[in-house]
């Protein structure tokens, strides 16, 4: 499955609107905040259909999966949007995951609890918030509503250390900015080892950097943290991506890709679209002196005018001006 997909769920007391891009979409907050009602009516549309009293609205089948046969079950549906409802543990396993690696439909999970196994998007984390109605039975409708749980932060002051995700072609390019303006730089050996870097760290200012399209699972414990450290985080895309929006690759349809992603990322192809920014980077480089690997940074993107380009590209995704070109 690929492209976004407006969805309506509603009854004669609540109505939910949201819109659907990527193949996870994660769903937090405490009970009474509405996941399981969502969830609960999609069941009983899927049921009963228009006599339930509820009406869902989309573009595609919208089902919901329960531990019951969740195996079987999750083989049987194609292109649909599978809803599930907080309370499955088999959500934290790895059968789980690799079930859904290659799977055509898109996922949207209620749970309070991080799915390390899952590499979901810091954009696609969700709270659903009541914006009129009001929360009590009576005449008056509810409206709800989804809001990214995670916002971009504000990094006013100079980072005194840098903390990188991996130590491929992302750390080595950093490594070479933080090393011209003298800050610290430091891979966390992966996402899974930010946290600990972040907590070892002394009293330094820190900047996280890591790809925002599979840095979910990590969010929580790491934002945390910002009660005794004083960090921010940068999470663009991926560092690929960065490098495709700088307008230093040339390639006839790149803006529009860029511009709408979920139009050319097919689920069954890519976990995450981290992978699929790889990919479109390494073919549309090949070949060409930009030739770019994950491994190992070709020097090229260092050269002056191209590292200048990137950084400035940087600067404009953070809002700040994280580093000097």
């Amino acid at each position: 499955m690929k492209g976004s997909f407006d969805i309506i769920v509603k009854n004669n007391r609540i109505r939910y609107a949201f819109t659907i891009q990527r193949n996870i979409t994660i769903l937090r907050g405490d009970s009474a905040t509405g996941k399981t009602t969502l969830i609960e009516m999609i069941s009983e549309y899927e049921r009963d259909g228009r006599e339930s009293g509820v009406e869902v609205v989309c573009d595609k089948d919208c089902v919901v999966l329960d531990r019951r046969n969740w195996e079987r079950d999750i083989e049987e549906y194609r292109d649909s949007i599978v809803f599930i409802d907080e309370g499955n543990p088999f959500v934290k396993s790895k059968a789980f995951a690799e079930k859904i690696k290659s799977s055509d439909n898109y996922y949207v999970i209620a749970t309070r609890d991080s799915l390390f196994n899952l590499p979901y998007s810091i954009e696609e984390i969700y709270g659903i918030k009541n914006v009129s109605g009001n929360r009590y039975q009576g005449t008056k409708r509810l409206y709800s509503e989804w809001y990214h749980l995670y916002n971009k932060d504000a990094f006013p002051e100079r980072p005194e250390k840098v903390i990188i995700e991996d130590t491929n072609s992302a750390y080595q390019f950093f490594m070479e900015l933080c090393a011209k303006e003298q800050i610290v730089c430091e891979s966390a050996g992966g996402k899974s080892g930010i946290y600990r870097s972040i907590l070892e760290s002394k009293d330094e200012r820190i900047l996280v950097i890591a790809d925002g399209a599979a840095f979910g699972p990590e969010m929580e414990r790491v934002m945390s943290l910002n009660r005794v450290k004083r960090m921010a985080c940068f999470l663009p895309e991926s560092f690929e991506w960065l490098i495709l929006r700088s307008g230093l690759v040339k390639k006839k349809e790149l803006q529009n890709i860029l511009k709408n992603p979920s139009i050319f990322i097919e689920s069954e192809k890519y976990f995450s679209w981290e992978q699929f920014f790889t990919k479109l980077l390494v073919d549309t480089t090949q070949d060409t002196y930009l030739a770019y690997t994950k491994k190992k940074l070709n020097p090229t993107y260092l050269h002056d005018g191209n590292r200048k380009m990137i950084v400035k590209g940087i600067n404009e995704v953070s809002g700040e001006k994280l580093f000097n070109a």
